[in-house]
């Protein structure tokens, strides 16, 4: 999904650094989570975070009902306001984290703090900050000794899967995919009062009910600039993917299905010995993390309290003794008492182990969406007056989907997708951005696939015949077939085949 921080549109970020100055004396010295707090009636969920005296809200609005009232929403309410902080954190970015009243287990402790570091790791890359050493300050829950229960296997007739949809390739195959097996609603997150063209479009293609979020964020963050506020991508599909779980509670949906490719997993980068990685939240280490915490979640609703002040392991997570209930679940009269454990829904991505060379095949297909699919992020901006209603045909993104899917569709066909601007592939001062996906130049801070992906796409797409005399993709693919780590026929098979691991449950394979 696209809807990205408003301060960087989205993923729009080019891979150099910002400078090489530190920014020490930019950054704040303590980000505190304050409180949260559901109205059932409106359908809210609003999250108050504050920064060295400054205050931030954030506000959520979902389909109301009394569902917000379930132990399951509380939960998945829970987890919106831990992850959606770190927007307001990267403000000033300070050494220390304290979580106040609200009381973590060491597998949330863990799992903030690894989404905090890595989900951020390009933005500390690119203001010259290491984030390494960040401290978090949290009461300590005594979990439970419950082993993590078994999923819920929902029989066919109940499966009813929620698939955040963002307009482009990949949730468009993983929705067709997952309608041949389960009752599916998408889920789109918007600002108020506003809709992208290029999530509508296909949606009403694909002729499935959608369920709704608007995000409203702080009208600070619009005023970055203004304010001083460092500035950068932030790991917004895993904020997404916590308001979709809560999604799913409140329409009573088994599972949240993801289209986060294999690729996702691989670094952008490495610095300083580090993984640096601008699609963090859609890795394979997110989606392992996230669904141990939804499942510890679910084995363990009503964990004490402790006071020991003992620290993680990790000597950059401390913890505060003061001992207290949760403020913003105890006032909360929304919340319910019940006891039961909160079965929270499955979190899966259905792409894991395919690469977007697979997802470029299959959405060769589907020519119904041909016309209307668009992923380029000027159709994403926050300001209007700067969307496109078509592909700019000029960045990193319109070069990538056009490379992956030439292999698998007629030339004339992706000359009319990108034919308000042309197609980026008939553009020789396009060569550098294309050598840069091939990984001859710094790979772009963006969503697209990996090197060797790239690169096979390039042969295949060579060896059309709608292709021959095509000046930059044979310049191209000749540069390629003489690298000596150029992919061969065989590995560009072994690409369309799954590759390595994935956690989708047995009902929805």
């Amino acid at each position: 999904m696209n809807q990205g921080d408003p301060a960087t549109d989205g993923c729009d970020i080019l891979p150099e650094r910002v400078g090489t100055v530190s920014q020490s004396s930019a950054r704040g010295r303590v980000f505190r989570y304050l409180s949260y707090l559901t109205d059932p009636e409106r359908g809210t969920l609003t999250c108050r975070y504050e920064l060295d005296g400054r205050e931030f809200a954030e506000r959520f609005t979902l389909p109301a009902g009394p569902r917000w009232r379930s132990e399951a929403a509380r939960a998945a309410a829970r987890l919106v306001f831990l992850l959606a902080g770190v927007s307001y954190y990267k403000t000033a970015a300070p050494p220390l984290i304290d979580l106040g009243e609200t009381a973590l287990t060491e597998t949330e402790l863990a799992f903030l703090r690894e989404f905090y570091v890595q989900g951020l790791g390009e933005f500390g890359y690119r203001n010259n900050l290491d984030l390494t050493s960040l401290r978090i300050e949290a009461r300590r829950v005594l979990a439970g000794a419950a082993a993590r229960p078994e999923a819920h296997a929902a029989a066919p007739g109940e499966r009813r899967a929620l698939v955040p949809f963002g307009g482009g390739i990949d949730s468009i195959v993983v929705v067709e995919r997952v309608r041949r097996l389960a009752d599916v609603a998408l889920f789109v997150v918007n600002r108020p009062a506003d809709r992208f063209a290029a999530i509508e479009a296909p949606a009403a293609v694909t002729g499935l009910p959608i369920v709704r979020a608007e995000r409203e964020i702080d009208p600070q963050l619009l005023r970055s600039a203004e304010l001083g506020f460092l500035n950068g991508h932030v790991p917004v599909t895993g904020i997404l993917s916590a308001i979709a779980v809560l999604a799913a509670v409140l329409e009573d949906r088994d599972a949240v299905v993801m289209s986060n490719e294999w690729s996702a997993s691989v670094p952008t980068l490495e610095y300083d010995g580090r993984p640096v990685n601008h699609q963090f939240s859609k890795s394979d280490i997110f989606e392992a993390a996230f669904r141990d915490v939804l499942a510890r979640a679910s084995a363990d609703p009503d964990p004490a309290v402790s006071s020991d002040p003992a620290v993680s392991s990790d000597p950059a997570v401390s913890s505060d003794p003061a001992v207290s209930s949760d403020p913003a679940v105890s006032s909360d009269p929304a919340v319910s008492s019940d006891p039961a454990p909160p079965r929270l829904p499955e979190y899966f991505s259905w792409l894991r182990d395919r690469t977007e060379l697979w997802v470029g095949q299959e959405f060769a297909t589907l020519e119904q969406y041909h016309g209307s699919f668009r992923s380029c992020n000027k159709a994403f901006y926050s300001d209007k007056a700067r969307r496109l209603d078509h592909w700019c045909g000029q960045c990193d993104k319109c070069c990538f989907i056009d490379l992956i899917l030439a292999p698998f569709l007629p030339a004339a066909a992706l000359r009319r997708i990108f034919a308000v601007t042309g197609e980026p592939l008939d553009n020789p001062g396009l060569a550098g951005k294309f050598r840069a996906l091939l990984g001859a130049g710094a790979k772009p801070f963006e969503c697209v696939g990996e090197v060797s992906e790239c690169r096979a796409a390039v042969l295949l797409a060579a060896r059309r015949d709608d292709r021959a005399g095509h000046p930059l993709l044979a310049e191209l693919a000749l540069e390629v077939a003489g690298w000596p780590d150029a992919p061969s026929a065989a590995d560009a098979v072994a690409m369309l085949a799954p590759v390595g691991e994935n956690f989708i449950p047995a009902g929805y394979q």
